[in-house]
């Protein structure tokens, strides 16, 4: 995918011009919290779906990118969503470059609404918080808060050459966002604070379901290789016992919205005829020639090919969302 990020001073200059006009028209996903609800606000509907569920009643959860014809990368944030971020009482990011338009935002918008980062709790991420036991984490976090009332450090949260930002295909890392959503929203709401806790127990639950199926697969398929157009799904390939075989020059490119190097496209082209390749996965939200002729290249060569998104389809939950792609897996594997 190409990145094209909107500076921090046009995306300003664009909402001093907006703002007085959409303020007064405002939608309810961006009217605040007049009802007595904590507002939450996430950069995808992968994130609002998680802060909807340890939440429930209590949060009114708006997300900003929704759509599978958005990538998120791109997103150009427009003057309502720094109005909705204003009065945003928790705001949950990916991070890692994913979606830096929401950092955009919260500068913009004078917020200091706690900002919760998912790949701040990926053990990828350089200077990732240690996840052995959640009262550390928490000590961590409150040992970091600079006073502003942002409990983390938004430094070094730009895209990091050989990093996996798509961390929400990890339902590790996923578990202990779903513990300091829960945290977070306890400190905006104490009386509701135990109903949180178990919500997010409940979701955490569901979660280590995941986790139990991707076991499964490594059991019957540990080392079997996959081919991936873009790494999206490598978090989820590797807890499955899967070994990447895409070169990472090809991923890479791709990913990028560039040209893979007409060596690299042979060399992917190598080893699909090697046979050593049981799945290839694409981006279904994204495509270019090179993906069209790898997919080509794998019908022709009876090698199943897996469509991934970056988006939580309509109609579904994380975990529901994620035990399909993880069904799929299985279901290609067994075939």
């Amino acid at each position: 995918m190409t990145r094209r990020l909107l500076p921090a001073a046009a995306l300003v200059a664009a909402a001093s011009l907006a703002l007085a006009g959409c303020a007064g028209t405002s939608s309810p996903a961006a009217s605040g919290s007049d009802d007595g609800k904590i507002s939450v606000v996430a950069s995808t509907n992968v994130y609002g779906s998680l802060a909807a569920e340890v939440g429930g009643d209590a949060v009114e959860v708006t997300s900003i990118v929704t759509s599978l014809a958005q990538d998120p990368h791109s997103y150009e944030a427009s003057a309502r969503d720094q109005l909705t971020v204003s009065q945003a009482d928790l705001v949950i990011e990916n991070g890692g470059g994913y979606d830096s338009f929401l950092d955009g935002l919260v500068e913009a918008s004078g917020s200091t609404a706690p900002v919760l980062t998912a790949v701040e709790f990926s053990h990828d991420f350089p200077g990732a918080k240690g996840h052995d036991d959640h009262a550390s984490d928490e000590a961590d976090e409150h040992a970091s808060d600079d006073g502003d009332g942002h409990g983390h450090d938004h430094e070094g949260h730009d895209h990091i050459e050989g990093f996996n930002e798509h961390v929400w295909y990890d339902p590790h890392t996923i578990a202990h966002l779903v513990e300091d959503i829960a945290h977070e929203l306890g400190e905006l709401d104490a009386a509701q604070a135990e109903t949180f806790q178990a919500n997010a127990q409940a979701l955490i639950e569901r979660i280590n379901g995941l986790e139990t199926s991707l076991e499964t697969i490594s059991a019957a398929h540990q080392g079997e290789k996959i081919f991936v157009t873009e790494p999206v799904p490598l978090y989820l390939a590797a807890a499955a016992g899967l070994e990447n075989a895409t070169p990472a020059a090809f991923s890479e490119a791709v990913e990028e919205g560039q040209d893979v190097p007409p060596a690299t496209l042979l060399e992917a082209q190598q080893i699909l005829r090697s046979g050593e390749v049981r799945i290839v996965i694409v981006n279904a939200q994204t495509g270019g020639a090179e993906t069209t002729e790898i997919t080509k290249l794998a019908g022709e060569l009876n090698i199943p090919v897996l469509e991934f998104t970056e988006l939580m389809p309509d109609g579904v939950d994380y975990v529901g969302w994620m035990q399909q792609n993880i069904d799929a897996i299985s279901g290609a594997l067994a075939g």
